[in-house]
């Protein structure tokens, strides 16, 4: 039933249901992918530009797809902590969400056509499996995000396919160190979904949306947040020992207030404070991706 409360138009309906804040995610990938592409003299801007377009649109095609049916499952409801959603507000009608998500993902391939035309095949495997993993995320007979593998899906197609998959497009080759630096990528993308499911945790047990924190519970959830931020520091390391890449890789330390930060709100806070929790891991992610991405080309 709609929230007559709130009052809002069509367009910032469709703006809130893209979730503009964790949009970051779709461009942190495209970007490492990219720097790493430059820094072994091998770039074509337009090819990284319609990746981001891709990028932004599979996330915003999965983040359709998930408010449809997280409200069609009850997943979204009175008892919500996090952001409005606008089916379970009535400012979105399910239908209208139907055409959306053909459209959003419509457009999507199309773009990446090009792409395909430019640099093979194996573009055209990466995408559609991208495209039909977005609308297995929680569509489907067996929904990701409600078996417990939401977290794998994120740290596989926001982490190595889609920094990988872009520095690809460069080079035409899939390597070690590509595979590396998507690593932080992923891992602290992924840490945006932990945050919301660490919120979420007593709604979607009620909902049977068993995702991993649900699964095994508030603790386990709270290590996996920091184990992900130890490995990807980790990684920084890794690749200055083994690749030849000078001191400016190690830019990426300068965000470790910021990750000491969120590890004491993870700990501390709780319910709707944790959207403040949320909203800072995303913009961590795009920081480190940021200064990672520097460091590389530097």
């Amino acid at each position: 039933m709609k929230d007559t409360s709130i009052s809002i138009s069509k367009v910032q309906s469709w703006v809130l249901a893209s979730r503009p804040k964790t949009l970051l995610a779709a461009v942190v990938p495209v970007m490492v992918g990219s720097a790493l592409a430059i820094s072994q003299g091998s770039f074509t801007p337009l090819y990284s530009i319609i990746a981001l377009f891709c990028s932004i649109l599979i996330q915003v095609g999965t983040n359709f797809t998930n408010d449809l049916y997280d409200y069609l499952k009850g997943a979204d409801n009175e008892s919500r902590k996090g952001p409005l959603r606008v089916l379970a507000s009535g400012f979105i009608s399910a239908t209208e969400m139907k055409f959306a998500i053909i459209t959003i993902f419509g457009t999507a391939f199309l773009l990446g056509m090009y792409l395909v035309y430019s640099c093979g095949i194996v573009v055209l495997i990466i995408g559609v499996i991208s495209i039909l993993a977005g609308l297995a995320y929680t569509a489907g007979p067996y929904p990701l995000a409600y078996n417990g593998l939401g977290d794998i899906f994120v740290f596989t197609f926001f982490g190595i396919v889609g920094t990988a998959g872009t520095y690809y497009l460069h080079l035409h080759e899939f390597n070690l160190l590509s595979f590396l630096v998507s690593i932080p990528v992923g891992a602290l993308i992924t840490n945006i979904l932990v945050v919301n499911n660490f919120r979420d945790i007593e709604e979607d047990k009620e909902a049977n949306k068993y995702t991993l924190a649900v699964k095994l519970g508030k603790t386990f959830t709270k290590y996996q947040f920091i184990n992900s931020i130890v490995i990807s520091y980790l990684v920084v390391f890794i690749i200055f020992f083994l690749y030849d890449f000078n001191y400016w890789i190690f830019l990426p330390l300068v965000s470790l207030p910021v990750a000491f930060r969120l590890v004491k709100m993870l700990n501390t806070f709780e319910g709707e404070q944790l959207n403040r929790t949320l909203e800072l891991a995303a913009k961590y992610a795009a920081f480190f991706g940021l200064s990672l991405s520097c460091g590389i080309i530097l």
